[in-house]
C-alpha cells in the first residue's frame, strides 16, 4: 500500500501508468470512520497486490489532489482505471463491496 505526501507530483501521471486498477482511499487522522476502514483497506491490499494498487491519500497532507477529485467528505473511495475514475463510494464501506468493485475490472 502507498502514501501519498503533499508533495508528490507523480500522483497523477502513476495513475494514467497503471496496468492495474487503482483503489485510492482519501482519508484523514482525525476522522473517525476513517480509521474504521484502515483495517478493511489494508485486508484489501494485502488480498489484492497482484492484481490492483491500494493507495491511501491523507487529505491535510495532500490537499491539492483531494481538491482536484472533489473530495469533500471522508473517507472516499475513488476506483481508478486506466487513470480514470470509475467508481466511488463515501463512508466506512465494507471489504466485500470494494472487492466487488475491483472484480468487476479485474475479471471484466
Amino acid at each position: 500500500m502507498t502514501t501519498y505526501p503533499t508533495s508528490d507530483s507523480n500522483f497523477i501521471n502513476d495513475l494514467k501508468k497503471s496496468k492495474v486498477p487503482v483503489i485510492v482511499d482519501f482519508w484523514a487522522e482525525w476522522c473517525g470512520p476513517c480509521k474504521m476502514l484502515t483495517p478493511t483497506i489494508e485486508a484489501l491490499a494485502e488480498e489484492y497486490k497482484d492484481t490492483s494498487s491500494i493507495v491511501k491519500i491523507n487529505v491535510d497532507d495532500s490537499p491539492a489532489i483531494a481538491t482536484k477529485y472533489g473530495i469533500r467528505s471522508i473517507p472516499r473511495i475513488l476506483l481508478f482505471n486506466n487513470g480514470d475514475v470509475v467508481e466511488q463510494r463515501v463512508g466506512a464501506v465494507s471489504k466485500d463491496e470494494l472487492a466487488g468493485m475491483l472484480d468487476k475490472i479485474i475479471k471484466g
